[in-house]
């Protein structure tokens, strides 16, 4: 019988497990973290300060072999994503996995598989799902107003002309680089607004000097009557638009990003603030039409970003209230999509994708 809590332990408190987990299950009273992998001393102080009911535990195995553990949250570095998942399904845990899921998608097919088999609830942290711009550019897709949509533009960008000290995203490792960083992100937006594509075409370059990854990408998906560009790179001092949508009646233009990262990065709670989500007007959405042969022209107000919807679902789904929102199959298919893309560059073509999906 499980507890009347969920009790979750994090294996990973760098960046990830600080920013995007442990502080955003804290929020939902269902789940309650118990243990922590946090080896370094600062990490330690960050634990007993920030959470006292959780433990820090040196090893993963800690974790993995607490009979008394129903959820696994994996924040690691890639190349562990897979190894610990698999770990923790064979140990008989639920399993949360930073995305990318896997570094392959023969890994999260066995991933998969295992889930299956245990009974177990296994899902991919595409917390951008959950963001106030993309929320706001489903719903505007949805009012169909724009008509037929020809190009869909979506860009990640940041600026950092400079290799960051023992960074393992830059180095040239399985499942490093951007493509796989920020690239997952956005695949899996796409698929969400508009399922299977047809085919894809990649150009992945790397730019900086001394970089051993992927550090800027486009990618481009191929629809029946549509087209669609993603795009990252490091090298973006100038902010970009996110969202460009160009349609038979008009356009829609979406600039700035969700505000949760910014906050949680400087330590506030999703708990704690009334406001959690909401976007500085100055950024929303502007919608450019021609309807009924005038133009219009309108500010689209951001509906509310939430990361802690993400681990509500979770919650509720391993307590049999509802289905997964972010599935495993569908984390695979991100991994799929980007296979193929590094396939395209290497051999310079569009890759059709024929069945290569399982989860749309």
């Amino acid at each position: 019988m499980m507890a009347q809590k969920i009790r979750v332990g994090l294996i990973g408190f760098g960046i990830s497990g600080q920013v995007f987990h442990a502080p955003v299950m804290r929020s939902i009273a269902d789940l309650e973290l118990v243990k922590i992998t946090a080896r370094k001393a600062e990490q330690k102080i960050i634990v007993s300060e920030k959470y006292p009911t959780a433990l820090a535990v040196d090893h993963a195995d800690e974790i993995l072999n607490d009979d008394s553990i129903d959820l696994v949250v994996i924040a690691t570095s890639n190349d562990m994503h897979y190894p610990f998942a698999k770990q923790a399904l064979l140990a008989g845990k639920h399993v949360v996995v930073e995305k990318p899921f896997t570094n392959t998608s023969e890994q999260a097919d066995e991933l998969i598989a295992l889930a299956k088999e245990s009974g177990k609830i296994l899902s991919v942290y595409h917390n951008l799902r959950f963001n106030s711009d993309f929320r706001t550019i489903k719903e505007v897709i949805k009012d169909e107003r724009l008509g037929q949509i020809k190009n869909f533009e979506v860009r990640y960008d940041r600026f950092r002309n400079h290799l960051r000290p023992g960074a393992w995203r830059e180095d040239n490792l399985p499942g490093s680089g951007i493509f796989y960083d920020l690239g997952a992100h956005l695949i899996d937006q796409t698929l969400q607004l508009f399922g299977r594509p047809n085919a894809v075409f990649a150009d992945l370059t790397i730019q900086r000097p001394g970089a051993g990854a992927i550090d800027n990408f486009e990618l481009l998906l191929y629809y029946p009557e549509m087209r669609v560009s993603l795009k990252g790179g490091m090298l973006a001092k100038e902010p970009t638009p996110r969202y460009t949508v160009f349609a038979l009646n008009g356009n829609f233009l979406k600039n700035g990003v969700d505000p949760q990262e910014e906050l949680l990065r400087a330590g506030a709670f999703p708990d704690e603030d009334p406001n959690w989500g909401k976007e500085d007007p100055a950024i929303y959405g502007k919608l450019n039409l021609l309807w009924n042969g005038e133009d219009i022209e309108e500010t689209v107000t951001s509906k509310l970003g939430s990361y802690p919807d993400y681990y509500q679902n979770i919650a509720d789904a391993i307590l049999g209230k509802t289905p997964l929102i972010v599935t495993a199959e569908q984390g695979r298919d991100v991994i799929r999509i980007i296979e193929l893309g590094i396939q395209s560059q290497a051999e310079r073509r569009v890759i059709s994708l024929d069945n290569e999906l399982i989860g749309y």
